[in-house]
């Protein structure tokens, strides 16, 4: 298990001050904020890079705040990932083992098993720049891996991939830590990020940890005001598949079918969290043509002045939403408690967590 107690850091003008926060052993946490927030400087902490004014980190009961970086066992994926350029994939994965003095056929074979692993055992012989990005965070993962530390820390991963290599690569993480079981800091500004991977989520802002808690805890109910704006307040609504239609998912919400746009399929019956945020809710009085996939006749239940917008609490049978729209939209629907509007939205407005 991993404890921070007490922890300050300076970094120029800049702070953080981490009263508590203890990762499980085999844990995948995610670290959430916006940029700025400290994020990346708690992780050069963990790993020995800041130098910290006062508090201390424990692994397993021991302190290890004194510690040099080599020796406290933590492995860092770098959000530059920061490959060798002068050596090949192989030397590069290998990197972390020979300065632990692991050489010969011992080397090679624990190279090739992690390689394979990990989907990258025929770019053994490449050079970095030769790379796509996807490949190069898989390059990193497995120089990470093969020294099987203590605890994975992982500085926003995905953020400089493309869509299809970030669901690659967010897969191939997931499926790592549940086959290998080490215990991950995942930092991201992605909310939806941060609820698929993390089994737990710490929220950070202005250098301090203002929350955590399971993912579903955390966007229900919100402690403070800049945890709520993090997440963006979207609707998290709870459903089970019935099936596919042409990459769009049909979903099941308290009898109520939702369309999701989703790069996977997934079997049905299987059970997901969807993330649908109030702005992409558009209200009508009448149905839309458009290519909105969704539109659901609801009940408006309360009207809500939030400065210049204006949120309405709907209800569908027992699906429950709220709707952000601007002031001019609101004059001109009109809706009061108790009228029906439809409520429509894109299939790829509705974000999907998959919790199988």
């Amino acid at each position: 298990m991993i404890r921070v107690e007490g922890l300050q850091v300076r970094a120029g003008e800049f702070r953080l001050r981490v009263k508590e926060l203890d990762i499980e052993k085999g844990e995948y946490l995610t670290l959430m904020g916006p940029s700025g927030a400290g994020k990346t400087i708690l992780l050069e902490t963990l790993i020995g890079f800041r130098r910290i004014e006062t508090g201390r980190i424990y692994v397993d009961g021991r302190d290890i705040t004194k510690f040099p970086p080599e020796r406290r066992g933590f492995a860092y994926v770098p959000q530059s990932i920061a490959l060798w350029p002068h050596m090949t994939v192989y030397e590069n994965i290998a990197y972390g083992l020979r300065l632990r003095g692991v050489q010969g056929s011992r080397l090679y074979e624990r190279v090739l098993e992690i390689a394979d692993r990990i989907g990258i055992g025929k770019l053994l012989n490449r050079m970095p720049e030769t790379l796509s990005g996807g490949e190069k965070q898989r390059v990193a993962l497995a120089r990470a891996l093969i020294i099987e530390p203590q605890a994975l820390l992982l500085d926003e991963p995905l953020s400089s991939l493309d869509e299809a290599s970030r669901d690659s690569v967010k897969e191939l993480i997931k499926g790592l830590h549940q086959e290998l079981g080490f215990t991950a800091i995942h930092v991201t500004h992605d909310p939806v990020e941060a609820a698929e991977l993390g089994r737990r989520m710490a929220v950070m802002y202005d250098g301090e940890i203002i929350q955590v808690g399971r993912p579903m805890e955390v966007f229900r109910d919100p402690k403070t005001m800049e945890v709520a704006w993090l997440g963006g307040r979207p609707n998290i609504l709870e459903g089970v598949v019935r099936g596919c239609d042409k990459g769009v998912l049909l979903i099941d919400v308290g009898g109520v079918e939702l369309r999701a746009a989703y790069p996977r399929s997934l079997s049905p019956g299987s059970r997901v969290l969807l993330l649908l945020g109030r702005e992409d809710i558009v209200l009508s009085r009448s149905q839309l043509r458009s290519s909105m996939r969704t539109q659901l006749r609801c009940r408006v239940m309360e009207v809500e002045e939030l400065g210049p917008l204006i949120e309405l609490n709907l209800m569908s049978g027992d699906v429950r939403l709220r709707a952000l729209i601007t002031r001019g939209s609101y004059e001109e629907l009109n809706p009061r408690p108790g009228d029906d509007v439809y409520a429509c939205f894109k299939a790829t407005a509705v974000r999907v967590i998959s919790s199988t």
